[in-house]
């Protein structure tokens, strides 16, 4: 039952919204430090601080691990706190060149959950952050959850008020195949239909998933 509403959650969004698009970002550098630095702020934000870094010649991790994290925070003020984003990447970008001596394509040879709990040990990587990482940048089936993947699930009676982020990744990842790109484009879905109907006030009129049974809680 769950896993048919799961589906039919996914194909009337792809139906009425078409595909999303995700995730935005010239290569696997950019795409990790987008994920990153959108921690707590908007994608137009991320993309200004991005359009920064290529202007200084610095879009790049062996050059964003050489800069002084004084110069990086200066680079990416326009993503929002960026003393604690330009610490979380020098963070990220230590764990890189000291544990795999900064060579990216090292990480491909990890599987999902080794490279998930490193991530997760780096300090300012939290879960969603790590499987955003997983997810767009190394292609890996990990469903990336957030505050709009649970509204919609919980008002569609999927999940009770005290899921966790782990419990909620589950949910999606036990009853669903594990395709990443279906995986990049649902999560882009829903957070496109909790952006314009599933907002913390519903907008259920004409939502794409108006016919389904629901809670406006």
């Amino acid at each position: 039952m769950t896993a048919d509403v799961l589906r039919q959650i996914y194909e009337l969004l792809y139906e009425r919204f078409g595909p999303q698009g995700w995730w935005p970002g010239d290569g696997r550098d950019e795409i990790i430090v987008g994920a990153i630095l959108t921690q707590n702020t908007n994608w137009q934000n991320v993309e200004k601080a991005i359009k920064r870094l290529k202007d200084a010649g610095c879009m790049n991790l062996k050059r964003l691990y050489e800069l002084e994290v004084g110069t990086l925070a200066e680079l990416i003020r326009p993503a929002g706190y960026y003393n604690i984003k330009a610490g979380r990447l020098k963070n990220f970008l230590s764990w890189l060149f000291t544990e795999h001596d900064g060579d990216i394509d090292v990480l491909e040879q990890l599987d999902t959950q080794s490279l998930r709990e490193q991530l997760l040990r780096v300090r300012g990587i939290g879960r969603e952050t790590a499987d955003s990482i997983l997810l767009y940048a190394f292609g890996r089936a990990v469903f990336v959850v957030d505050a709009y993947t649970f509204r919609v699930v919980h008002r569609h009676r999927l999940v009770e008020a005290d899921c966790d982020y782990e419990q909620l990744r589950q949910l999606f990842e036990d009853n669903l195949e594990a395709d990443a790109a279906m995986f990049n484009e649902y999560h882009a879905l829903l957070v496109r239909v909790g952006k314009e109907f599933c907002r913390p006030k519903a907008r259920c009129a004409g939502c794409p998933l108006e016919k389904l049974a629901h809670d406006v809680r």
